[in-house]
């Protein structure tokens, strides 16, 4: 047994450790938010990109609305004697542990993604265990990849595009919200091009052309890569920025893969979340919580998002598409009425009055919960075990 009493230590929105009962309890309430639906057959999923955000949000409500089989792959370390695992570790363990109560055989493959022989492991369990996958959900936010065919490591920036930009940000000093002023500088062409190799569709592609060479597309096979717009506040760094030119490659890909036989692939916009990843763009943390401050309640979770997905991807709705193909569960977010009065707020942000302006303890509070802090029910004053076990 390695009981340890932990705290959150760390700097910004990024933290050493993790809890791990904290985690769990996460997943829990993940789940608690899905209503079940009864139907006749388990459809199979792979999920690339399950552990965290809005990869997570997918796999935990597929389980829990559509009691989905199949395979989820992440890459996370796992705890040392000095350090806990990562968050994302002990979120695998419990929704392991959830999709074994509920039934389904879903297992977690702990891998770089990115790898050729990621792919051969994982189609091999595929086969042996389905004979096939209906959905290929792909969600994955790397700050770089290793090409295996060439061994190129590329390397992504969150940069603007064409000219510098500037966008006002938060922080947290002593606990305390903190407004600042960002200066974004210019990628390079090589940086753009960098950054599309590690988020655009490319690896997306191949996990589809390993699945088609070796037969496992089942009929009516759909394939799913999660994306984001965002509003004009945040285009300077994210739509019109480097990581934007990343996400128009994946749409590409999107429309690349619909001409083939057999195959529906579409990008799925999801709307602005508190993530590992969201958080660590200048201007993201600011955004949502002005949004939260507008919307209160309004503002739609990963999982009610992720169930819409899920509703859609069965058939049970219909598919919400833009002019574009796209799959829109953003639409609440980019709403005229909601994106004037956010912008009424980011516009009058200051260093005086950021905390009345912006629901910035809640972003906080969001972001520790990431890790497994400040989530209700859970008692930190207690030691907890942290060599928990990636799941058979």
């Amino acid at each position: 047994m390695t009981d340890r009493l932990i705290k959150p230590v760390g700097r910004g929105f990024l933290f050493l450790d993790s809890h791990p009962a904290g985690c769990a309890q996460l997943v829990r309430d993940l789940a608690g938010q899905v209503e079940a639906r009864t139907t006749d057959s388990r459809p199979v999923a792979l999920i690339v990109g399950s552990s965290s955000g809005y990869g997570l949000a997918t796999t935990v409500a597929g389980l829990a609305r559509y009691g989905i089989n199949g395979v989820g792959v992440s890459f996370e370390k796992a705890p040392t004697h000095r350090r806990t695992a990562t968050a994302g570790w002990y979120r695998t363990a419990e929704t392991a542990a959830y999709a074994a109560e509920r039934g389904s055989e879903f297992h977690f493959v702990n891998a770089d993604a990115f790898a050729d022989t990621t792919k051969a492991d994982v189609l091999d369990l595929v086969a042996e265990r389905f004979g096939g996958v209906d959905y290929l959900i792909y969600s994955v936010a790397a700050p770089r990849r290793v090409d295996p065919r060439t061994d190129t490591t590329y390397q992504s920036v969150i940069k603007a595009v064409g000219q510098p930009a500037r966008t006002k940000s938060l922080a947290f000093e002593d606990g305390e919200p903190v407004l600042q002023e960002v200066a974004i500088e210019v990628a390079t062409d090589e940086e753009v091009a960098e950054t599309v190799q590690v988020m655009g569709g490319e690896d997306w592609i191949r996990w589809v052309d390993a699945l088609e060479e070796r037969k496992l597309l089942k009929d009516g096979f759909s394939t799913v890569a999660l994306t984001y717009i965002g509003s004009e506040l945040t285009g300077p760094i994210y739509r019109q920025g480097s990581i934007g030119a990343a996400k128009a490659h994946l749409e590409k890909t999107a429309e690349t893969l619909r001409e083939r036989d057999g195959v529906q692939a579409r990008t799925s916009v999801n709307g602005a979340a508190v993530t590992q990843a969201s958080s660590a763009i200048p201007g993201i943390g600011l955004y949502v919580s002005v949004l939260h401050k507008v919307l209160g309640d309004q503002l739609q979770t990963p999982m009610q998002q992720s169930i819409s997905l899920w509703d859609q991807l069965t058939g049970a709705k219909p598919l919400d598409l833009d002019e574009d193909g796209r799959i829109r569960l953003d639409r609440w977010e980019l709403d005229p009425a909601v994106q004037a009065a956010v912008k009424e707020q980011w516009d009058s942000a200051t260093v005086d009055n950021i905390g009345e302006v912006a629901d910035a303890d809640w972003f906080h509070a969001e972001v520790r919960r990431l890790y497994g802090f400040d989530v209700p029910g859970v008692d930190y004053d207690r030691e907890t075990e942290v060599d928990v076990e990636w799941p058979a």
